[in-house]
């Protein structure tokens, strides 16, 4: 019996979230496309599709969530929610043209309560330095990595933690709300509206917030405006595109912050990404029917900049010289767990070609 487009799509999204897939990618190919899913960090080909089912799947997706469907020349971006089994499912619907047919990507928001940074981070060394750098009064703290190092995951941790026994204004601006949390104001970015980061974070310094997370810093006047509001006496936590604390020192000052301001701002930077840990069962090369059974498959190692090493590396900005920065790195972070055992030595590997 064929399935109809509606429950077909229903039954990839279960499919993704049943898996853990952070995205489900929708490729259609002239002798049949396929349904990739990303699952810690790996894409895995789940299924092959007729063509003509796969147009009638992209078409739903984008008229369910707002999109042009007559436009296929130019990318589209959508948030979505989908109601599943008593389940309300938030993703972003994005769609790329091609020259065969236009491809469709479904990055995956399951609502579930923040996990505590113990059960993020490898090392509980790590998780205290973090938890120490959320309760200043003031100023700009930063989480950087790749896509997909769960950047905002731990930013959620920060606030849950930071919230436990205050009653404080926490205001979120995203895009889209990864996480629905009852304890904040959530703004969502909408540019065609006019609601961008930079527009947001200027409406929201009127409504008394006591902390400010900022879902990603993108351009100069998004990193001017959360580096005038932490020096407006607020606390202001987010995320950068760098590979290393360092390098996020370099992106902000390129931004066109200046050495001063970021000395008097910047309290800490968290370089983050996410390793597998070692499979108890299946060792180096875990099965995807494996993983859907583990609890705990990835956690996040990081590299903290903060204090006088902080400060060290803001003076040190223009030099060349490797010798001035922190003594512990990512890298080296990943030797460690591999040594004891809890992660696989092709993490070190996958990773450490990247140059931390």
């Amino acid at each position: 019996m064929k399935m109809d487009v509606i429950t077909k799509t229903k039954k990839i999204v279960m499919e993704g979230l049943y898996c853990g897939a952070s995205d489900i990618h929708l490729i259609p190919q002239e002798k049949g496309s396929f349904v990739r899913f990303r699952v810690d960090g790996r894409l895995i080909v789940m299924e092959r599709v007729p063509q003509i089912m796969m147009k009638k799947l992209i078409s739903h997706l984008k008229f369910i969530s707002g999109m042009d469907i007559g436009e296929r020349r130019r990318p589209q971006n959508k948030g979505l929610e989908m109601k599943l089994e008593r389940k309300t499912v938030f993703m972003r619907i994005s769609t790329f043209p091609s020259p065969l047919s236009e491809s469709l990507v479904i990055r995956l928001f399951p609502q579930r309560s923040a996990e505590s940074l113990n059960s993020l981070s490898l090392f509980p060394a790590q998780s205290k330095q973090l938890v120490k750098l959320i309760q200043n009064k003031a100023g700009l703290i930063i989480v950087c990595g790749p896509t997909g190092a769960g950047k905002t995951t731990t930013l959620y941790s920060l606030l849950k933690q930071r919230k436990e026994g205050r009653h404080e204004n926490i205001i979120t601006i995203e895009d889209p709300v990864e996480q629905r949390e009852p304890h904040f104001l959530q703004m969502e970015i909408n540019e065609r509206a006019g609601i961008t980061y930079a527009a947001g974070l200027k409406s929201l310094l009127r409504h008394d917030p006591d902390l400010i997370m900022l879902g990603e810093v993108r351009d100069s006047e998004t990193a001017e405006m959360a580096v005038r509001a932490a020096l407006t006496g607020h606390l202001v936590v987010t995320t950068l595109h760098s590979a290393s604390a360092q390098g996020a020192l370099k992106r902000l000052n390129d931004l066109g912050i200046s050495k001063s301001d970021l000395m008097e701002v910047v309290h800490g930077i968290a370089a983050q990404r996410l390793v597998d840990l070692l499979c108890p069962y299946c060792g180096e090369d875990c099965s995807l029917y494996c993983r859907k059974r583990r609890a705990r498959r990835r956690v996040a190692v990081f590299e903290i900049l903060k204090d006088e090493e902080l400060k060290k590396c803001i003076y040190n900005l223009d030099s060349t010289n490797r010798s001035q920065y922190p003594a512990y790195s990512l890298n080296r972070g990943l030797k460690k767990a591999a040594a004891l055992g809890f992660i696989p030595l092709k993490e070190i590997e996958r990773f450490g070609k990247g140059g931390w």
